[in-house]
């Protein structure tokens, strides 16, 4: 990795003095210490852990300033992954985007930091992640031609006919803001001489509001076959040869800022996906937290976090059991 990263900054220096672009650096080095409790609804099979670790959303990278009208970003994670890397064109009316970051059907709302910085994009969020696609911004107005999903419950071989898209608007005051973003994904699965169609969509509403120093936001999205769709979420969320899987969530976060050192966040979210089957249940989760961030100095940060989650019951009925956790992010920026 140290080499690696040693002939990024070469470059960087390199390209810096042939082109006299502006190159700012940056990184963020994040450790988890968690205490979780799970149980299966068996007491007999309760187990308790202590987890620590690097998180696989540290980073290191930088902003790229070569003119007014063209910028890029680069940004790499702790397995030396391409977390993001692009470069955009400022044409005046709009911008044009070529290379990898976070696609349109993004909304972030939470700050949960227990299991990776999950912020509930697992029990409810709306979260494509970072993906390779080329996208025009016009304003508020952005719509990209993304990299398609081809996650299939069936294994087997895939073939994609058109890309995934995606699209998002955002109308916002001074105190608040509401987003309405979409996207559709299409693929063919072949598997055990079977051929079957899987077509998905999500459409998503976020929003807040800024009453002085507290916060209230919050997102809702229906959707069918988000799992194939590429949406990161937990319930069971796949097509099944010809049923579709139907599926909904919401989460609603409030936070309140103390001082400049202290400030504190509750949420909640609710994921639920049924498959189109008469045999089978709702699959559904259900998750709460409490944190406070607490600023140390510029950039260093601690955030202590307690939280509960309800795996409930599967789509056969069985019960998944629940989750306790508690621990502290520690985090620098630098």
């Amino acid at each position: 990795m140290n080499k690696i990263l040693l002939l990024v900054f070469s470059l960087a220096m390199m390209f810096t003095s042939a082109h006299g672009a502006d190159w700012k650096f940056y990184g963020s080095a994040r450790v988890q210490t968690f205490v979780e409790n799970y149980d299966n609804g068996n007491l007999a099979d309760s187990q308790t852990y202590y987890d620590q670790y690097l998180q696989s959303n540290s980073r290191v990278g930088a902003r790229v300033k070569v003119s007014e009208e063209l910028t890029a970003r680069f940004e790499y994670g702790t397995e030396v992954n391409v977390r993001i890397l692009y470069g955009e064109w400022n044409f005046g009316s709009g911008s044009l985007l070529v290379g990898q970051t976070y696609s349109p059907l993004n909304m972030f709302y939470s700050n949960q930091v227990w299991w990776d910085d999950t912020n509930l994009f697992d029990f409810g969020g709306v979260y494509s992640g970072r993906n390779p696609m080329l996208r025009l911004k016009f304003g508020e107005f952005q719509i990209a031609v993304v990299q398609p999903s081809t996650e299939s419950f069936f294994g087997g071989s895939t073939e994609v006919k058109i890309p995934k898209i995606e699209a998002k608007y955002m109308f916002s005051k001074e105190n608040w803001h509401l987003q309405i973003a979409g996207g559709y994904n299409s693929f063919n699965v072949f598997s055990g001489g079977y051929e079957f169609d899987v077509d998905s969509y999500v459409v998503a509403l976020g929003g807040g509001i800024n009453i002085g120093a507290l916060y209230i936001q919050g997102s809702i999205r229906f959707g069918q076959n988000v799992g194939n769709y590429g949406l990161l979420n937990l319930p069971f969320d796949f097509a099944v040869f010809d049923w579709e899987n139907d599926s909904h969530a919401y989460i609603l976060v409030a936070g309140y800022k103390i001082n400049d050192m202290f400030s504190i966040e509750t949420g909640l979210g609710y994921t639920q996906a049924e498959l189109d089957h008469p045999l089978l249940q709702k699959d559904a989760e259900v998750a709460y937290y409490f944190q406070s961030t607490i600023t140390l100095a510029p950039g260093v940060l601690i955030i202590p976090e307690i939280g509960f989650i309800d795996w409930k019951t599967d789509m056969f009925g069985n019960n998944e059991g629940n989750t306790v956790y508690g621990g502290i992010k520690w985090q620098i920026d630098f």
